[in-house]
């Protein structure tokens, strides 16, 4: 009726009239709890006289009997959120609750109320409870002090927060207020089980954090409690002081920190040189960066003592003399006390290291020993590292600059050390000095790549080389005229040389190609890692492109590898250029052309019968070369990428070669056409597959109904598997990124009618079904209505003797990530969650078609089923687990190794994620993983070790029975002839070990 407007709030508390006035206090509770509910519902309704005199009566009845105080608290809760509460009510409720009520007498709920009508008022009436001053906080602190319910503690301390954020009047009670938080302080909280409200530790922790770092008028009560915290043996205790501290420095000043500088530099030296958590040491090194911070942004004034200078002196002083003991203990803790310090400010930086450098670079000289001067040489890396914060080297203030000289001479010494390690930690010490502006000399540039390009070529050991290759390549974009004009002629020279001629015998004469082909292997690599400038990649791909074309021309049998290589160059070349627009439309320009001709040349060739070029051919080669017009082609902008594919395309379709460098060629080309004259121009069709199948989604292809018809036939005809199988893959690539409608539906109605007599009979069968694995991909990956039929063709051919096993594995094709086409790095439509709708959708038929099948398919289902399940994501799985569970088991005994080693990969994750469901199995499961421990395939083996292995996951109490049994069987793996087999027995049979010991 009040909600209506039938009924006034006043009318209401007349018709109450005879329960609020009943001397039973039952019966008075119950008039005013209905009367505060009502309130509740209704008190954006009520006009300002209403709730004047219901402020009145409410106040006057918080002096009533306990039982009635927690319906009056209600009803003042709803009138606290009435907007037309008159000025001074808010102040009158407030002081009648700190007279009247004895807050921590009532229950959690009723005292929640109380803070809540607190924190209303403190949202709409902030002026007004101001005015209180002082008195507002005492009668707050009264209100929480000795509160212990963490859902009341997480409003009481939002609300200690406001108090100080909002500039209330704290008056003389800044130390009251920091004993009713700081009680709290560290939180010992651990939350019941099942828990409804889900309040944990750690929300209590950054709640309280949060208050006691609050204010600068904390400090002298806080600090000293911190350092006591920090004193103490509880490890959370020192992890909650620690962090407290780095939080309050963000709000600290000089004068809050002076009187506790000392034992706080004393208690932060000794954690660190003692403790042996890693979590205190580096929540230790976090607050001595605050602390030096703090002092850094300290204003000084001309009479006041330089705190700072001080602080640091102290730290240099317990630190310094360390640094000479590289052998001992304490030296790395005092680096990192010394570099936490050094990188808090640009001013702690030039304190630390005029003091600290100069001692590195004495003692680097003075030790002989690879491990010691490695161990210096770290601790000058981390200096250095820091000098990257504050970007260009100042003249004026650097004592890096000053040591330009000396540093420089170090790093060298250390790229010339026959320590590995050494040699590395002098190639990061190198990049970092490249990174820094002006500190380099263009004398020291030039050494700097002379010593990377022997590092790269000459080291022995791949671990410098590779860290060489890394560093050029950081450094390249910073210095690309000393990089282009330096290392990539040594490079090229090195690359276009023979090998010595000088050998007596045939082993030194082999000897001797073996290390030429590693240094030519070492050029092209370091040619792509030094490309990371758009000029450098102007040099380089000529040269990589060179090499290739002299390759292709030799006739030796390691052509095929030396072709790899580069083209492995080139898409590292090409994945480095893939953000710079100038350098990528440079590469693709220059690289694909340049391949395409060298590709039609060679096939052309082949066709005429010529042995030169042969390689190129190569699957393994075309297989390396699709990555690299891929790459080229995926960061195009769709105005290049149509200018590139006005011309691939017609080479591909009409044989238009004019855009090819070096165009005239022997015949024409026709990879598309009849005769077996044809078949090696037909295997380029990979590279045209890279490239169509790479173009951005909104790139139209000309004749692309052509070029679909065409790959098509080929895909359903050709004899050769390489080819039929990329046109296949063209063919699915296209067809996912075409638009829906009429034109689409024909050409999938076309290649069904296509596939559907090849899968039936004939002597193309293997090729209809890599046709049809690969465009229900295609389909199933854009929810194409016509996935769910391929699929069901599939699930029917699981049941051909032929042609089974090879749909049973096309399951995992359609579920795994393709690396060359339909994925979204080519642009491929991928909706989300498409594994989990395939799931859904094929499971219960792949289960169905199980248990109907003959003995001698049943294998096939289990296979497909274990693919589908290998690529499902875990929470998924986990979820359908009881239902596939006796499924998964049965597998196990199926005599194929492909089944066996996908469903062994699937159970073990499932193992560590549900226990409690796999133990309802772990008889079964520990017999089925102790045969195959003895199977004739060493993958099984080894997954069935990992799966025992897991199984000690299980809750112990269901383990115990079978320890002795396990125990024993795993001593026969112990000597397994294949050593990774041995590994996994002992770690499995050790973990057996120690089920159910004490602390397991």
């Amino acid at each position: 009726g009040v909600k209506d407007g039938r009924w006034t709030v006043l009318q209401l508390v007349e018709a109450l009239g005879f329960c609020l006035e009943n001397t039973d206090p039952r019966t008075r509770g119950r008039g005013i709890q209905l009367l505060s509910q009502v309130l509740l519902q209704c008190y954006s309704l009520l006009q300002e006289k209403e709730v004047l005199h219901l402020v009145l009566f409410y106040e006057s009845r918080l002096q009533d009997h306990h039982l009635v105080i927690p319906s009056v608290l209600q009803g003042l809760r709803a009138l606290s959120m009435c907007e037309v509460l008159s000025p001074g009510l808010a102040v009158s409720v407030l002081k009648a609750i700190f007279q009247e009520v004895h807050v921590q007498s009532l229950m959690q709920l009723d005292r929640h109320t109380v803070y809540s009508i607190i924190t209303n008022f403190m949202s709409t009436r902030e002026e007004e409870l101001k005015g209180l001053g002082a008195d507002f906080t005492f009668g707050f602190i009264q209100v929480m002090d000795g509160e212990k319910d963490p859902r009341n503690l997480l409003v009481a301390f939002q609300i200690v927060r406001d108090l100080i954020a909002k500039d209330y009047a704290l008056g003389p009670f800044v130390e009251e207020l920091f004993e009713v938080t700081s009680c709290y302080f560290p939180v010992d909280f651990t939350p019941p089980p099942n828990d409804p409200h889900g309040i944990q530790r750690e929300d209590l922790i950054l709640s309280l954090r949060a208050v006691l770092a609050s204010t600068p008028q904390f400090a002298e009560f806080l600090l000293p409690l911190l350092i006591e915290k920090l004193d103490s043996e509880l490890q959370s205790a020192k992890l909650d002081s620690l962090q407290t501290l780095t939080a309050c420095c963000a709000i600290y000043g000089q004068k809050e920190l002076q009187e506790f500088l000392p034992s706080l530099w004393s208690s932060l030296r000794r954690e660190v040189f003692q403790t042996a958590s890693e979590k205190i040491e580096t929540e230790c090194l976090a607050a001595l960066h605050a602390l030096s911070a703090c002092l850094s942004r300290s204003v000084l004034s001309s009479d006041s003592e330089d705190l700072l200078d001080s602080f640091l002196s102290s730290i240099l002083q317990d630190c310094r003399h360390h640094l000479c003991e590289p052998d001992m203990k304490l030296v790395w803790p005092s680096a990192k006390l010394l570099q936490a310090a050094a990188g808090a400010s640009l001013r702690t930086y030039h304190r630390i290291t005029r003091s600290v450098l100069p001692l590195l670079l004495e003692q680097y000289t003075k030790h002989t020993q690879s491990s010691q001067r490695r161990t210096i040489l770290e601790m000058l890396l981390g200096f250095l590292e820091l000098q990257q914060k504050w970007g260009h080297v100042e003249e004026d203030e650097s004592t890096l600059l000053s040591l330009q000289a000396p540093v420089c001479s170090v790093v060298f010494s250390a790229l010339t050390d026959p320590s590995v390690q050494l040699q590395l930690v002098g190639i990061k010490a190198l990049t970092v000095l490249g990174s820094l502006q002006g500190f380099l000399s263009s004398s020291d540039l030039e050494l700097i790549v002379d010593h990377l390009i022997r590092l790269t070529l000459h080291e022995e050991d791949s671990q410098s080389s590779e860290a060489a290759m890394e560093a050029a390549g950081s450094l390249a974009p910073t210095y690309p005229k000393v990089f282009s004009g330096r290392m990539v002629p040594r490079l090229e020279q090195e690359l276009q040389s023979g090998p010595p001629l000088r050998c007596v015998s045939s082993s030194e004469l082999e000897e001797s190609y073996h290390s030429h082909r590693s240094l030519q292997q070492r050029c092209l690599q370091a040619l792509a890692a030094v490309s990371t400038h758009t000029s450098i990649v102007r040099e380089t791909v000529p040269v990589l492109l060179q090499h290739l074309q002299k390759v292709q021309k030799g006739t030796e049998a390691r052509n095929t590898q030396d072709m790899v290589s580069v083209c492995q160059s080139l898409h590292r070349v090409a994945l480095q250029c893939q953000q710079d627009a100038e350098g990528c439309w440079y590469f693709h320009q220059t690289v694909v052309p340049c391949l395409l001709a060298m590709a039609v040349q060679a096939a052309m060739q082949e066709s005429t019968h010529t042995l030169l070029g042969k390689a190129l051919l190569e699957e393994e080669v075309l297989a390396a070369m699709i990555p690299v017009i891929s790459a080229a082609t995926t960061h195009l902008s769709p105005e290049l990428a149509a200018q590139s594919v006005s011309h691939v395309v017609p080479l591909f379709l009409d044989g238009e070669v004019s855009f090819l460098p070096q165009n005239s060629f022997p015949c024409s080309f026709q990879p598309f056409g009849d005769g077996e004259c044809l078949e090696a121009q037909r295997r380029l069709v990979a590279l045209l597959m890279a490239f169509v199948c790479s173009l951005p989604r909104d790139v139209a292809i000309p004749q692309q109904e052509y070029l679909l018809r065409e790959l098509l036939a080929l895909s359903c005809s050709c004899n050769c598997p390489f080819t039929a199988t990329t046109a296949a893959k063209c063919f699915a690539g296209l067809v996912n990124k075409h638009p829906a409608g009429q034109q689409l539906d024909e050409i999938l109605q076309l290649a069904v009618n296509r596939m559907e007599p090849g899968l039936a009979e004939g002597p193309h069968r293997t090729q209809a079904l890599t046709l049809l694995l690969w465009v229900t991909k295609a389909l199933v990956l854009r929810y194409h209505p016509l996935s769910s039929c391929l699929t069901d063709k599939l699930l029917v051919l699981l049941g051909d003797t032929e042609l089974g096993p090879a749909a049973a594995d096309g399951f995992s094709l359609l579920m795994a990530e393709s690396p060359d086409v339909l994925h979204k790095g080519c642009h491929a439509d991928v909706r989300i969650m498409f594994r989990q709708r395939f799931f859904t959708d094929n499971v219960p038929k792949l289960v169905q078609g199980f248990h109907g099948a003959g003995p001698d398919v049943k294998a096939n289902y289990l296979k497909g089923l274990s693919h589908v399940l290998n690529h499902l994501p875990k929470p998924v799985l986990v979820t359908e687990l009881p239902t596939l569970l006796s499924l998964l088991l049965e597998a196990l005994s199926c005599s194929d190794r492909v089944v066996q080693l996908s469903t062994l990969s699937c159970l073990h994750p499932l193992l560590l994620e549900a226990p409690q469901i796999m133990s309802l199995h772990v008889d079964t499961l520990v017999t089925k993983f102790l045969n195959l421990t003895s199977s004739p395939a060493m993958a099984v083996r080894i997954a069935a070790l990992r799966c025992a292995h897991a199984l000690t996951s299980l809750p112990t109490t269901v383990l115990l029975p079978y320890k002795g049994r396990v125990i024993r069987a795993l001593a026969k793996p112990l000597d397994d002839k294949k050593r990774l087999v041995r590994k996994e027995a002992v770690a499995a049979r050790g973990e057996w070990f120690l089920l159910g010991s004490p602390g397991r």
